[in-house]
């Protein structure tokens, strides 16, 4: 089951700016924790798309930022606009970023305006990428 789970995820060799833009990581151990369920859970929300994945750091360890994680799970909403943004021709790397970056038209960013319910405006703004 790791083999496909490695397929799912991005590497990426520069990530500096996903450094600068995603202030906290979680590793599928800590999404397992945060969420309270095991790490099988997590590979299956990566596997099928409920949360993305880049591999970082010296050891390129896939990593969750920690925005995209609650109690619950996967951030409501999310999975969908994965979805958009991939159709959209992003890949993970450029979703996340995307996600992150800051918009004074919103404002915030746009993974702060999915955990305030706005996930119209979201898909809308990420619909339009693709024009």
């Amino acid at each position: 089951m790791v083999a496909p789970l490695r397929a799912e995820i991005a590497r990426e060799t520069g990530t500096d700016e996903l450094d600068a833009l995603v202030p906290e990581w979680l590793t599928v151990p800590d999404v397992a924790e945060v969420a309270g369920v095991d790490q099988r859970e997590v590979r299956r929300w990566l596997q099928e798309r409920e949360l993305v994945a880049v591999r970082r750091g010296e050891r390129a360890v896939a990593q969750v930022p920690a925005g995209f994680v609650t109690p619950e799970g996967p951030l409501n909403h999310l999975k969908g606009t994965l979805s958009v943004l991939a159709d959209s021709g992003f890949t993970d790397t450029e979703s996340i970023a995307w996600l992150y970056t800051p918009d004074d038209t919103l404002p915030g960013t746009p993974v702060d305006a999915l955990k305030a319910n706005r996930k119209t405006e979201i898909r809308r703004r990420a619909q339009a990428l693709s024009f």
